[in-house]
């Protein structure tokens, strides 16, 4: 005897924030703005470090709009049926996406950088750290508001698998960081070279800055990149889920396949042989203490 049995019909299950996307819109419009005005600078006043990080704005406003384009995409999609687990991994892709761009970045900042120590060039450093300062303020407006959100996730944190992230607005994070982390580098470089003449500061934090950016975006892709696998599931949920069925006397977990539909939700596939096997709303109330379970597939077979 084989039965199947389905615990859920309901396939929506994404988790859609108004506010992450108003608030990265926001983000991306205060990112452009920044963007025109480093460029205008560095054309104006002939300086090629602001004209660099102006187009450096530029990805950054890329990738942010990846961003916003996720959320959209997610919500006018949200009740697509071509869809079969929902939308939630188009956010995680958007986030996968933007880690790319961000590492990406970060080596151009890493080329510039040496090649800056070997050819140092002339800075106007008034006008550079103005438009640094400016920078940074435009760059923590941005993180407050995205900050709202952020489930400030990192790799020396340990969080559960009920936590709940959303691994786009983190990608939109981490660039808004980024780009505060290299204009806090650039106005400390720049003091120093203005003060002291230690031109080739510039430099080496440009290269501080592209080791701790690589970091950030190589914690994002691993992240992204095991939901869009399927893979990275920990060994103990399939352990405790094991564990809980097989609490029944003479009840075998004979295969079990567990892969997450978003960044928070999962779904579960049990096959279960028993020689006197319950409903499969019995095995279900099992599992309820997980609940990120939020579709389950029991399949029974008769010992």
């Amino acid at each position: 005897m084989n039965a199947q049995h389905y615990c859920q019909y309901v396939h929506q299950f994404d988790i859609h924030n108004q506010e992450h996307e108003r608030n990265t819109q926001r983000v991306t419009l205060l990112t452009l703005l920044m963007m025109v005005v480093e460029i205008t600078a560095g054309l104006l006043y002939g300086s090629m470090a602001l004209l660099a990080d102006g187009l450096h704005m530029g990805t950054h406003a890329l990738a942010i709009g990846i961003t916003m384009f996720a959320y959209r995409y997610a919500r006018h999609h949200h009740n697509d049926p071509q869809y079969s687990f929902g939308t939630g991994k188009v956010g995680v892709l958007g986030g996968f996406t933007s880690a790319l761009i961000l590492a990406i970045v970060a080596l151009m900042i890493g080329i510039e950088s040496v090649n800056r120590l070997f050819f140092p060039q002339t800075i106007q450093f008034n006008e550079a750290i103005i438009v640094a300062i400016l920078g940074l303020i435009i760059n923590l407006i941005s993180a407050v508001w995205l900050d709202e959100g952020h489930d400030h996730h990192d790799d020396t944190h340990e969080h559960d698998e009920h936590t709940h992230h959303d691994h786009n607005l983190r990608a939109a994070y981490l660039h808004v960081l980024a780009d505060a982390l290299t204009s806090v580098l650039a106005i400390v470089a720049l003091l120093l070279g203005k003060f002291f003449g230690w031109v080739w500061v510039d430099a080496f934090m440009g290269l501080i800055g592209t080791v701790v950016i690589l970091k950030w975006s190589y914690g994002l892709l691993c992240d992204t990149s095991n939901i869009l696998l399927d893979s990275g599931i920990k060994p103990e949920i399939l352990a405790n889920v094991r564990t809980t069925i097989e609490a029944e006397q003479q009840h075998r977990v004979q295969d079990l396949h567990v892969w997450r539909i978003n960044a928070n939700q999962s779904a579960i596939i049990i096959s279960i042989v028993a020689k006197n096997p319950h409903e499969p709303a019995y095995y279900k109330k099992l599992l309820a203490h997980r609940s990120e379970f939020v579709h389950v597939t029991i399949e029974i077979n008769m010992a």
